[in-house]
């Protein structure tokens, strides 16, 4: 990142504004928020079931996990769902390339960034939204997705990752299988989580382990989703 462009975005945060310059952006800010609730909650209304695919933006297409990222998407199609995605490159296209080349959905929830990104060509020209604001885009994929499946990825994918958990662990959402895919990756984590946080720190509860599941193959990932609505003798959300 550019030392200049950052001092430069860290004078004009720190630069005092006045009463009525705060006062007007607030309420600016409320009305482009509310406008993308809205628009959110009516397109994604009329899409039905979908399965939400998480992962790095800077996988390329010739890594494996962006090759099980587009298996897992036509294999989610033959069952019935659709597959949202962040709409960006990596995983996010591998996610709509395989529902798109499998005849199903194809939605993907952009945001708009300095330096990145631009959206992905697979993605269904009706079912793709431009966001400015991260939490209403995170909104959007817990309210609408049937199952989240996590590939490796950085910050911003453990960010949707433990907001899910959280929402699951606290009840504020009903239960839905969470799916980690590729167990070199996400080991490290989930053994600190197990010896740090749950038998030093016991910060959380022996249950909690339960939230989410560990995976290798797109196959796997799949009847993850599928075996846990079977389990608990539910439906989908069709």
């Amino acid at each position: 990142m550019d030392n200049n462009l950052t001092k430069e975005r860290l004078q004009d945060s720190f630069e005092q504004k006045s009463w009525t310059e705060i006062k007007a952006s607030s309420s600016w800010q409320i009305f482009k928020i509310m406008a993308e609730f809205v628009e959110g909650f009516e397109k994604l209304s009329r899409i039905g079931p979908c399965v939400s695919i998480f992962g790095s933006a800077r996988t390329q297409p010739d890594s494996p996990y962006y090759q099980v990222a587009e298996e897992i998407a036509t294999l989610l199609v033959a069952k019935g769902y659709g597959v949202i995605t962040g709409g960006g490159p990596g995983i996010m296209e591998a996610g709509n390339k395989g529902a798109r080349e499998a005849g199903g959905k194809s939605v993907g929830l952009n945001i708009d960034l300095p330096f990145e990104q631009t959206h992905n060509p697979y993605i269904d020209a009706d079912k793709l939204m431009n966001f400015d604001y991260f939490f209403v885009r995170k909104v959007m994929f817990l309210r609408y997705a049937q199952g989240f499946v996590v590939l490796p990825g950085g910050f911003g994918t453990l960010d949707e990752l433990f907001e899910a958990l959280t929402l699951i662990q606290t009840k504020k959402v009903a239960q839905f299988p969470v799916v980690l895919v590729g167990s070199q990756f996400w080991t490290g984590l989930v053994d600190w989580i197990k010896e740090v946080m749950l038998k030093k720190e016991q910060n959380i509860h022996e249950d909690d382990l339960l939230l989410f599941s560990v995976v290798d193959t797109a196959d796997e990932a799949v009847n993850a989703i599928i075996e846990f609505y079977e389990k608990y003798v539910l439906k989908p959300n069709f």
